[in-house]
């Protein structure tokens, strides 16, 4: 087995085998990520390189795989005939396989469009793991995430007409301060409008070596307290009227929250009201800049 660069999976995909298809990230410039700053540059592997990891964990792993994950970054922008391939391969390899799942984000999905999506999830893809980070056109500028609420909206929609699930990522205190209104507000739109699968929460924890972190020192954006990201996840789900399943499965967030939405709406107000009478000295800390 064959990796190189940082190889980094979802939490809901703890379970799943690990086969590297793509390395780095094709765009890499988003305010907030650290992860790939350093390299390698993006790259898709080879089909006959990946096809040698899945035949080698074929004969290791054999009828134990259920869910198959293909890092790195952004493996749908690799080519639509090649991701295709391996994941028909891995379909003929593995035979309990249930699920595979790959990162990708909007614009690199929208580039592919519905009929290329489609002809992925015949070839056996399953899920796509997306970082919306946000819906308000400014909070994406501002973070250079190199795409727009109207595109992240048509991306998410493709993705389920063709008969693909969808995560859907959110991002808390991405806006900052001055923006936690209208990135609450707006990424709700957005989330309506999509109808995804999931939402999984994130909250905004600064990162060393990005430039979101030099902006924080310099004071030119002013991060979110958890009493204050409590609130944004109030106005949030309050907003959030398309049916979907919440999930804040990551250890930055300072509540644990999960349920379907809307039926769900009131409990998880009441647990957000309730968490919003602790100290915020009962939370971790809202700013790490070592991290």
């Amino acid at each position: 087995m064959h990796y190189e660069g940082p190889i980094y999976r979802p939490p809901s995909e703890a379970d799943s085998l690990l086969i590297q298809a793509t390395v780095g990230c094709p765009h890499n410039k988003c305010s907030f990520c650290m992860i790939y700053k350093k390299g390698p540059l993006y790259r898709a592997r080879s089909v006959e390189e990946i096809s040698e990891d899945i035949e080698e964990a074929s004969r290791t792993y054999g009828a134990n795989v259920r869910t198959l994950f293909f890092p790195a970054g952004n493996t749908i922008a690799m080519p639509t005939t090649a991701l295709a391939a391996i994941c028909r391969l891995a379909r003929k390899k593995f035979p309990r396989l249930e699920r595979i799942t790959v990162y990708g984000s909007s614009h690199y999905i929208a580039e592919k469009g519905l009929e290329e999506l489609v002809s992925l999830r015949e070839s056996g893809l399953t899920r796509i793991h997306v970082g919306l980070e946000s819906g308000d056109d400014e909070v994406l500028r501002r973070v250079k995430k190199g795409t727009t609420s109207s595109e992240q909206i048509r991306a998410g929609r493709w993705v389920k007409e063709a008969g693909l699930e969808l995560s859907e990522y959110v991002i808390l205190g991405l806006g900052g301060i001055e923006r936690t209104e209208q990135h609450a507000f707006a990424t709700a739109e957005a989330l309506n409008a999509i109808e995804p699968d999931f939402v999984r929460l994130r909250t905004l924890i600064p990162k060393v070596n990005t430039l979101l972190l030099h902006q924080i020192r310099k004071g030119k954006f002013e991060p979110l307290g958890p009493h204050q990201v409590l609130r944004e996840t109030k106005q949030l789900i309050e907003n959030i009227s398309c049916p979907t399943t919440l999930r804040s499965d990551h250890y930055s967030n300072h509540i644990n929250l999960g349920g379907r939405l809307p039926e769900d709406n009131e409990r998880l107000i009441k647990e957000i009201d309730h968490a919003l009478q602790k100290s915020e000295s009962e939370f971790r800390p809202f700013f790490v800049g070592t991290q």
